[in-house]
């Protein structure tokens, strides 16, 4: 058995990864490069006659997007995924293709089609089988990951009883809406990311607080509040505490009459993903449910008004820019790297009484980062911007696990491992969590991808 690692091993974009066994091998997710990462580096730059199936931890795009590539170089295999991440896939992807490629939707359509044919959801917690062609059995296992929805670590059973686990993206404990990821029994080999192993994390708990007075302040002022949020996982998270504010509020005592202040899903994958996310409630946490059966509707609310065509989009923006009228639109892209996003921030960051709200990780050589750290003037859409706009940052949105829930993932393993593999990190992030594994898994040997 040999580790291989196609992306991810260092940065955080592009994750792929390969357990060979003998002459074949399984492929752990097959992510597009991002940020400063990407380097125009799409095409499948590795050997593939040998792979047997293709494993999906989640389906953000730095860890499918580069599906159509795979196919493009040959890849006939078969796609095992969990049923939400499954049915989550074909939606990420055609968005992928309509942006990288400018695929039509017939194309789209014709090639969701060719994914779907090679898709075989597992049920959470259920071992599969999958049979390589030299005879040997191995076994898969998806876990919930508490990332995304549908997110998973996968454990792999080999023939010997050897069991590898790749942990995909961990979230962090204690979020609201998905339930928290509880950690393998026994493992032998560990690859696991490491994008926060250098940072811990403060907030969760009172993140909607921190969200309320950020509007109420910003709306006070007058003007529109931007929320760069990825289509699945955040935007979903905000809803959720955005429903939760309006339905907590009392008109007579709050500054702003939240009951009248309109909440803009500018995202058409967005829409679709948040239906996908009402369809998977039995995944929800117990919380989640709760609201749920008291009649509420924490994903679809009343004052949430999804725009769909791109003409209503524009249209909105023009309106919004003149008027200056107080919303709350969320947008993507996360990282305003694409996306309708793109758009409001032309148009209203020249704009004081714009309010810009930044919460979640902006990768290196993207305008959310230059945004998160403050530049004044930036380029949107080939033109030089004078920011005007209040931009604020918060934490508690992070999808991804810090330093503590990664060690509590680690240190909850009963037997083993023998081997942790750190990837899915920088430098710094990833010498900080081997160290402390270290001195949690002592007898483990510790490999990062700077070793």
């Amino acid at each position: 058995m040999e580790i291989l690692h196609h992306g991810a091993k260092v940065g955080v974009t592009g994750s792929c990864h390969e357990i060979k066994l003998g002459q074949h091998g399984l492929l752990i997710d097959c992510g597009m490069f991002q940020g400063d990462e990407s380097k125009g580096v799409l095409d499948i730059d590795f050997p593939i006659e040998h792979i047997h199936a293709l494993l999906l931890t989640h389906s953000h795009i730095d860890h499918v997007g580069r599906i159509p590539w795979l196919l493009a170089a040959g890849f006939k295999g078969q796609i095992y995924a969990s049923e939400a991440t499954a049915a989550l896939l074909p939606l990420m992807l055609a968005d992928g293709l309509k942006i990288q490629l400018g695929f039509n939707q017939q194309q789209c359509d014709q090639f969701t089609l060719l994914v779907k044919s090679r898709l075989k959801a597992i049920p959470y917690d259920c071992w599969a089988q999958i049979i390589l062609p030299s005879g040997e059995l191995v076994k898969i296992r998806f876990r919930p990951a508490g990332h995304i929805l549908g997110s998973a670590y996968i454990e792999i059973m080999l023939s010997t009883g050897e069991i590898v686990v790749f942990s995909g993206d961990l979230g962090p404990c204690n979020t609201p809406l998905l339930i928290d990821p509880i950690s393998p029994e026994i493992v032998d080999t560990l690859i696991i990311e490491s994008t926060y192993g250098d940072q811990v994390h403060h907030g969760i708990e009172r993140r909607e607080a921190q969200l309320k007075e950020i509007i109420e302040r910003s709306l006070i002022d007058g003007g529109v509040i931007l929320i760069p949020a990825f289509s699945v996982g955040r935007t979903q998270e905000l809803l959720f505490d955005i429903e939760n504010i309006i339905a907590a509020s009392n008109v007579k005592n709050e500054a702003v009459n939240w009951q009248e202040i309109p909440v803009i899903l500018d995202s058409p994958l967005a829409g679709e993903i948040t239906a996908q996310y009402r369809n998977f409630k039995m995944l929800w946490t117990k919380e989640a449910k709760e609201r749920k059966q008291q009649g509420r509707h924490p994903l679809s609310f009343s004052q949430c008004i999804t725009i769909e065509l791109h003409s209503d989009h524009q249209a909105l923006v023009n309106r919004l820019k003149i008027s200056g009228e107080p919303a709350i639109v969320v947008a993507a892209s996360g990282m305003c790297a694409g996306g309708r996003i793109v758009n409001y921030l032309e148009a209203l960051l020249p704009d004081k009484r714009t309010d810009v709200i930044m919460i979640g990780y902006q990768a290196r050589g993207t305008l959310g980062r230059d945004l998160y750290h403050g530049k004044r003037v930036i380029k949107v859409n080939n033109k030089i911007i004078d920011v005007k706009a209040q931009i604020h940052t918060m934490s508690g949105y992070s999808a991804h696990a810090d330093q503590a829930d990664l060690l509590k993932f680690v240190g909850g393993i009963k037997q083993g491992p023998q081997t942790i593999h750190v990837v899915h990190g920088d430098k710094q992030a990833q010498l900080a969590f081997a160290e402390l594994l270290q001195q949690i898994k002592p007898q483990a040997k510790i490999v990062t991808g700077f070793s």
